[in-house]
């Protein structure tokens, strides 16, 4: 029996292993586009700007109401990610991102593209709660930690592509055509997931009639319990900290070393290069440990102790050129390393069927940072306080880490039910 049994098994798992790819490929491709939509505007900052004849803030009043939209709307839209399904919701998010960047490079007038930002917004909503119930419910829970890495890795390798796709396609065709470029590749990812989701999960079907409007009213109260539970509100505080700690890095690591150290602006470039590609390449060294150990918090403490040891650097230790590209880079390994750990400890506190409201409700916390993060660290140089911006970075990163070592560990039987 033994021998007719393993040939038999061997197809079987190595299916299994088909269509985990195919899963992972197809979430991580969108949520690729995502970032990239997140990087559209900035490498074309001052060609936006002219164009319209207005203002740097107000050019940048459209990554405010991106990140607002965003913020306010989803956890709404996990709801209806456990609802109607991930599969069609991230379709749909995918069609109206492409919708809306088309109206910001064909519509006439800034309040347009200002409008058309916002429905970018909208659309940015559907992609961490649909990516993430897709892959909580369809990869084997031993080797979740390793599709969390990938899908963060995509995230990060947009980031690092746009700027430079962005800028040569307006090379050639104006900004107007850069942002026709991606509409066309989001439009044809969506095509992807049309033609190739058959693999990603569904929605679950509900009872009919008055049984379904008692469990709707059910699910929405159990939901808001789950939403308003200490774990859960816990990680919504953890990611704002994430956001506000990584947004002064990202965005002002140039400035502000030139400010308080004379750094060169090619080098804190190169620096800051090394980070964010550092930090890519630790996502899946990171997945990887995750799948080992159930420890995450452990993993989270060390990497958040060596990125507050390099912000304290920045700030007080004026650092020879190649030292602070390793500094850096070094910080970003360990950033990178604690974001599939960041996935894995939402996923532990969240019960099953309601990933996509959940990581749609502590994933707001990014788009909290992105509104907050900027406003004030730009305060901060323009008072001439470079320095304070590494301190309050190093601030979060603590706060990050108390929320972290103070979680209570995952139950069998979750806090907020009945």
């Amino acid at each position: 029996m033994s021998s007719t049994s393993e040939p038999l098994a061997l197809p079987a798992t190595k299916a299994a292993a088909n269509r985990d790819a195919k899963v992972i490929g197809l979430v991580a491709v969108a949520h690729f586009m995502s970032h990239v939509h997140g990087m559209l505007l900035p490498p074309i900052l001052g060609q936006v700007k002219e164009a319209f004849g207005v203002s740097y803030t107000q050019v940048a009043l459209a990554i405010t109401v991106f990140n607002i939209a965003s913020a306010l709307l989803q956890t709404p839209t996990g709801f209806l990610v456990d609802r109607i399904g991930p599969r069609m919701m991230l379709t749909g998010g995918l069609i109206l991102s492409s919708a809306a960047i088309t109206a910001a490079a064909l519509l006439p007038g800034y309040w347009f593209f200002i409008i058309a930002y916002g429905l970018m917004g909208v659309a940015n909503t559907v992609y961490h709660p649909a990516d993430y119930s897709i892959l909580s419910a369809a990869i084997d829970g031993k080797k979740i930690g390793k599709a969390f890495s990938v899908h963060t890795f995509a995230g990060y390798l947009g980031f690092g592509v746009t700027p430079a796709l962005v800028l040569a396609t307006a090379a050639i065709w104006g900004w107007h055509g850069a942002f026709l470029f991606v509409a066309g590749l989001t439009f044809a990812v969506a095509i992807l997931l049309i033609v190739a989701g058959s693999v990603l999960p569904r929605a679950v079907r509900k009872p009919l009639g008055p049984a379904r409007t008692a469990s709707s009213r059910s699910e929405a109260k159990v939901g808001l319990d789950l939403l308003l539970s200490p774990p859960i509100l816990r990680n919504l505080l953890f990611f704002f900290c994430l956001a506000m700690a990584n947004g002064g890095i990202q965005t002002f690591t140039v400035v502000g070393m030139g400010a308080i150290h004379g750094t060169p602006a090619s080098v804190a470039n190169v620096a800051l290069s090394g980070f964010l590609l550092f930090s890519a390449g630790g996502v899946l060294l990171g997945g990887i440990i995750a799948d080992r150990t159930p420890h995450h918090e452990r993993v989270a403490a060390i990497g958040f102790a060596c990125t507050s040891t390099m912000a304290i650097l920045m700030a007080w230790v004026n650092m020879p050129a190649a030292l602070l590209i390793g500094v850096m880079s070094l910080g970003g390994l360990l950033n990178g390393i604690i974001q599939p750990s960041r996935d894995m400890m939402v996923r532990a506190v969240t019960p099953a069927g309601s990933f996509g409201k959940v990581f749609g409700f502590v994933t707001t916390g990014f788009n909290f940072g992105g509104v907050i993060s900027p406003l004030l660290y730009a305060w901060l140089m323009d008072r001439g306080e470079p320095r304070a911006i590494f301190m309050i970075v190093v601030a979060f990163i603590f706060l990050s880490l108390v929320t972290v070592l103070t979680r209570a560990k995952p139950q069998a039987k979750a806090a907020w039910t009945h």
